[in-house]
């Protein structure tokens, strides 16, 4: 079995004076994708942050291999509207390399086409590629997504993790996820993790669906079978505005799931 490239050991962290995590342990193995699940407060982020080494652990420890590469994908991200900015510029300020390297970061997210684009005319959905890329130009051994899909619709947010595991397929990184929706990447992670500031149950999607813990924390309807089960398995996808593409012929247009 691979080392891993976090290991997360007993850990509580309070800040201000409030108890924020509570005995927390967390394993990051290499091409695996685990997610982190809870409502709003539940230490889902600040468990992000300890895993990047940006908050530390009042108790416990945090173990990460050497020399390990972290590419992260911020909830949010501001702008000043009046900076003219490109998408090309916008990669350029994070990571200086060849524009080579740039072309083919938006390329494996899907956004080549945007490259000269002004920043404050992509939509959420195009902005996400857009960070996403930003994060792969470090060819991480780890990705970090605080709630990749936020302000992206339903169709969107299946292609963004369908590329999440084709990225981990490809370059055998691990990636978290921070989500408050769990039926929304049931089909694109191995390990569940749902957090309210300690470890309610963890384990595959299906076995943390049926678990009463869940329920009890997020309600009785948050483990219906077309929900919590959702997968999404057709033949044809997304793409950035949710139209639908068939691999075989032309066709745009929404698309229906009963």
């Amino acid at each position: 079995m691979s080392e891993p490239l976090v290991n997360v050991q007993s850990v509580s962290v309070t800040l201000g004076g409030n108890a924020v995590l509570s005995d927390v342990s967390l394993t990051l193995a290499p091409g695996r994708i685990t997610t982190l699940i809870g409502p709003n407060g539940a230490g889902k982020s600040t468990l992000a942050r300890l895993v990047l080494g940006l908050v530390s652990a009042d108790r416990g420890a945090v173990h990460r291999r050497k020399g390990l590469r972290v590419g992260y994908m911020p909830q949010h991200i501001k702008l000043d509207d009046s900076l003219p900015l490109t998408v090309d510029r916008f990669l350029w300020l994070a990571a200086s390399g060849p524009t080579s390297a740039r072309r083919a970061a938006l390329e494996r997210a899907g956004v080549a086409h945007l490259r000269r684009r002004a920043v404050q005319q992509l939509s959420g959905g195009e902005m996400q590629r857009v960070l996403l890329a930003r994060a792969l130009l470090r060819k991480p051994d780890l990705l970090v997504l605080d709630e990749p899909a936020q302000g992206v619709d339903v169709a969107g947010q299946n292609a963004l993790y369908g590329l999440l595991k084709e990225v981990r397929d490809e370059m055998g990184c691990a990636i978290l996820l921070i989500s408050h929706d769990l039926h929304l990447v049931m089909a694109a992670t191995d390990e569940v993790i749902c957090l309210q500031r300690h470890v309610c149950c963890s384990g595959s999607p299906e076995s943390v669906s049926r678990d009463p813990a869940y329920h009890e924390l997020f309600g009785p309807s948050a483990g219906t079978p077309n929900l919590a089960l959702y997968t999404h398995d057709h033949d044809h996808d997304h793409d950035l505005h949710g139209d639908t593409r068939h691999p075989d012929h032309h066709h745009e247009g929404p698309c229906n799931h009963d």
